[in-house]
């Protein structure tokens, strides 16, 4: 995406029981039910009214979360129970709403960091807790038994890292199952024994829809089962929800969607749950323009993850077009955040020389605290913008040089501050900063 030059860039292997075999894969030429417009806005309308407002942030604990759903817990509709524990100790609970004869099992935050559909889910459990009279609650309670899991990994959420106490990846413990958090869905899997499964994730805010395409909003992936890619009956169900998703996702993101990397992995939970009988749905929340927080990407995770699950109660999902996913483009990373290109950089004393920046924030998702990550001839880089510096000169603030005896240096991971003037000359016309406050 340009940036506008009017623009300043502010720093800152179980059966099915109970389950009717899918009738076959026709493909429709119309939207079905689930996935229209009309729907998908509904569903964003109920996201509004039951957003939980003590969760605003993306970083939040496991004490913050529960606090928050607290009241909606308390529901009679609502079944909350300690189903394991972390290494350190916290609870994992589980949340059990509906009575139905399909199971689906829903799981969030296995990766501490990963909060959007956590912050989702909570959302959800209102709507569950209060709106009894909301036909679409009532298909969901008669027609489907919804286990969740939010908060897999509670130490990680503790510091917002990806790993658990111990630094291990949870999503690559279903293997050897050595985690307790780990141990918790496996055990949740084999109880439950679900016909389908959400596997709800973040993924990295710089990752983009094909190789030159826009930052990517949602990624989705119905995972497969062994290193063939083949897909058998429940890898094919597992397509088609993910077929009624990217339908869901286009009416508000359209473009923003890919494909999540469909390579087996046989130490990840969503792989072996297809291998183990649950037909189950990738979703990955990327990032948005203006979006720091989340909380359209939080919005949107509820509106689909109900879409998806009436989909699923009505059998309407069975009418979506495969097609839907497999065009997707797959996901692709690489990107910097920031592309300076065709300035001139001017160090104090020292001739203009022609440089272009690549910058990274700390936070991708927040875009605050961005570094120099790489410099020079970056004319076959992807970025998430672009900025036009043609016939302009970068002078350094003395934030992103370091001194030496010899005179000050630009060095990669300096923090990234400049002024794009008209001239090498210091006094010359400010066109806009970069990382700083704007001009005034």
């Amino acid at each position: 995406m340009k940036i506008s030059p009017s623009k300043f860039l502010v720093v800152a292997a179980f059966g099915v029981q109970g389950f009717t075999p899918s009738r076959g894969h026709a493909q429709s030429t119309t939207t079905p039910a689930c996935c229209t417009a009309a729907v998908f806005a509904n569903g964003l309308r109920i996201a509004d009214r039951y957003r939980v407002s003590a969760i605003t942030e993306r970083r939040f604990t496991h004490n913050d979360f529960w606090r928050a759903v607290d009241p909606s817990t308390k529901s009679p509709t609502l079944h909350v129970e300690q189903v394991g524990q972390s290494i350190l100790g916290r609870p994992i609970r589980s949340v059990t709403f509906g009575q139905g004869p399909t199971k689906v099992l829903l799981w969030s935050q296995m990766h501490g960091d990963e909060a959007t559909a956590t912050m989702a889910l909570a959302d959800v459990f209102r709507f569950f807790a209060e709106a009894t009279d909301d036909p679409l609650r009532e298909r969901l309670r008669r027609s489907l038994t919804l286990v969740f899991i939010p908060m897999l990994n509670p130490d990680g959420a503790e510091l917002f890292q990806r790993e658990n106490a111990v630094g291990i990846d949870v999503n690559r413990d279903a293997r050897r199952q050595v985690t307790p958090e780990a141990q918790t869905l496996k055990k949740m899997h084999e109880t439950l024994r679900p016909q389908f499964g959400f596997n709800l994730h973040d993924q990295n805010a710089r990752t983009r829809v094909g190789r030159r395409g826009v930052q990517s909003g949602i990624a989705l992936l119905a995972p497969a089962y062994d290193s063939t890619l083949a897909y058998n009956a429940v890898r094919s169900r597992a397509r088609l929800v993910a077929a009624a998703l990217a339908t869901m996702f286009a009416h508000e993101i359209p473009g923003r969607i890919a494909k999540y990397d469909d390579a087996f992995n046989p130490r990840a939970f969503g792989d072996l749950m297809q291998q183990w009988g649950t037909s189950t749905v990738l979703i990955e929340s990327g990032a948005l323009p203006d979006d720091p927080q989340k909380q359209r990407l939080r919005a949107l995770n509820v509106a689909a993850i109900l879409g998806a699950l009436d989909a699923i109660a009505t059998g309407s999902y069975e009418a979506a077009a495969s097609q839907e996913y497999e065009s997707l483009p797959f996901n692709q990373g690489g990107a910097f955040d920031v592309l300076v290109m065709g300035g001139q950089l001017v160090l104090p004393g020292k001739a203009p020389m022609p440089v272009d920046l690549a910058i990274n924030y700390d936070d991708a998702v927040a875009r605050q605290a961005g570094r120099v990550r790489d410099s020079g001839d970056l004319s076959d880089a992807i970025a998430i913008d672009t900025l036009n510096a043609s016939g302009l000169f970068l002078h350094p603030a003395r934030t992103a040089l370091t001194t030496t005896p010899a005179g000050p240096m630009l060095r990669l991971g300096a923090v990234a501050e400049f002024e794009l003037r008209r001239g090498p000359d210091a006094s010359s016309e400010l066109v806009r900063r970069i990382g700083g406050p704007p001009p005034r």
